[in-house]
């Protein structure tokens, strides 16, 4: 859907499709560049954030580290030399074993539903002393942590396992007397997170929205000047062609008369009067194709438009065709499938169908073949024309659908044509809601196919 917000909405397709298409190209650089600038910002929040978790842990833990060497006391004296791990009199929380150190808040750990964090005290064997907190891993310390440290994320739970070393009075190497472990829950942070992307989603949104209307307005006012210009040169030529065919009348009158007198004609004026009347007929079809296509332009009168049977004005057209095709010695084969009903003019359609088999015969040397076929595929006609022609040059292809282009090789087989055929087929077809393409190469031959929606 294109949105319009003139209060004459532009009719020809041509505009309209141009129109679509800028202002998806527009709205496709402003999503590469919001998404990319979104998924920027959330990668720097995103890493600030999980720098300061980490932060935060290392915090506690090197706060928990001051305390090893007094828990590790403590623990031992209330072991009393017992190896056993499993004594249940052991206290297994720090505030039980640091009752009479409460006073003087060892360590505050934060205790709370919204906040889980939990902090462990590990000997030199990674034995676990004490823990305190209401966050506790279920896994291992880890290996290689005598000399960093090291942070693992399972379960969504962060942990920041420390190496803590103690400096012996007169030696140069530090002694490893334990670990630290604090851990601490990621439900704040994936939280924060997800309040983020949401705030980028919402904001991306109507950021792409404004930008559409935006998008609206820019196509619709850079395409203004070009779509004067282009209706200015519609109405010239259909004017134009409409003021040239009354003289052209008059001069082919004239012709006919002098034509119906051939006693007072010099023998010397003979070959003249045959190039001026060759150059009338050939302006007078130039004129009528103009004048046709400046009316074809930007017009789809579906309204007045009637089901057309195809198939039928193809065989209609082929009986004319074969005359032309015996008189060349060229082969014309047809296959038409039976039934193929569109919506559309059938004069219209006729002329796209004829211009196609002529532009096929023309440009066939004597021996060729040009065959003609009628398919169906899905909801859509398909109409081929295929020759054994001269062919046209790869890099001439993009060009054949231009007005008043030819290629220099066909002139020599289409000496009277307007070069405007192929541009009327191409308007034709798309102001019947279809496309046509071709396909070349040079000395081998040409199809043309026509593609038309069908009637339901």
């Amino acid at each position: 859907m294109v949105w319009d917000i003139d209060s004459t909405p532009i009719s020809n397709p041509q505009f309209l499709a141009l129109r679509r298409r800028l202002l998806l190209s527009y709205l496709a650089v402003m999503v590469t560049i919001l998404g990319s600038s979104a998924l920027a910002v959330y990668q720097v929040v995103a890493h600030n954030l999980n720098q300061q978790l980490n932060n935060h842990l290392l915090t506690l833990a090197e706060t928990a580290a001051q305390t090893l060497e007094v828990v590790k006391h403590e623990y031992y004296e209330h072991r009393g030399g017992i190896k056993d791990e499993d004594d249940e009199d052991l206290p297994k929380n720090l505030s039980d074993l640091m009752k009479h150190y409460q006073k003087n808040e060892v360590l505050k750990v934060k205790n709370n539903h919204q906040h889980h964090q939990g902090v462990e005290w590990f000997d030199e064997k990674q034995q676990l002393l004490v823990r305190e907190g209401n966050l506790v891993p279920n896994w291992s310390l880890g290996e290689n942590l005598a000399t960093s440290d090291f942070i693992c994320q399972k379960n969504n739970i962060r942990s920041l396992a420390l190496p803590v070393f103690y400096q012996i009075r007169g030696q140069a190497q530090k002694q490893l007397k334990g670990y630290i472990r604090a851990s601490e829950s990621r439900e704040m942070l994936n939280a924060e997170l997800n309040r983020l992307r949401l705030g980028l989603v919402l904001g991306g949104a109507i950021a792409l929205g404004l930008t559409a209307v935006g998008g609206r307005l820019l196509t619709r006012e850079s395409l203004k000047p070009i779509e004067a210009s282009i209706e200015q040169l519609q109405q010239f030529t259909a004017d134009a062609s409409h003021e040239l065919r009354s003289p052209l009348t008059v001069i082919k009158t004239n012709i006919a008369v002098i034509r119906s007198h051939p006693e007072r004609i010099d023998q010397g004026d003979v070959e003249k009067l045959e190039a001026i009347a060759s150059s009338t007929e050939q302006m007078t079809r130039l004129v009528e194709d103009l004048l046709l296509l400046a009316r074809l332009d930007g017009k789809t009168m579906t309204h007045q438009w009637l089901k057309i049977p195809i198939d039928e004005i193809i065989e209609d057209l082929l009986e004319f065709a074969e005359l032309e095709a015996d008189k060349k010695h060229i082969i014309l084969t047809s296959h038409l499938r039976p039934n193929v009903l569109v919506l559309g003019d059938a004069h219209q359609l006729q002329r796209l169908f004829n211009n196609l088999i002529n532009n096929a015969l023309q440009y066939t040397p004597a021996g060729g073949k040009v065959a003609v076929s009628l398919e169906l595929a899905e909801d859509s006609g398909i109409f081929t024309v295929e020759d054994t022609g001269i062919g046209i040059a790869e890099e001439d292809l993009p060009r054949v659908f231009d007005r008043l282009w030819r290629a220099d090789k066909a002139r020599v087989y289409c000496e009277g044509g307007t070069g405007l055929g192929m541009a009327i087929a191409q308007t034709i077809a798309q102001t019947h809601g279809g496309k046509i393409s071709v396909t070349s190469q040079l000395g081998v031959g040409t199809c043309f196919e026509v593609i038309l929606p069908l009637f339901r």
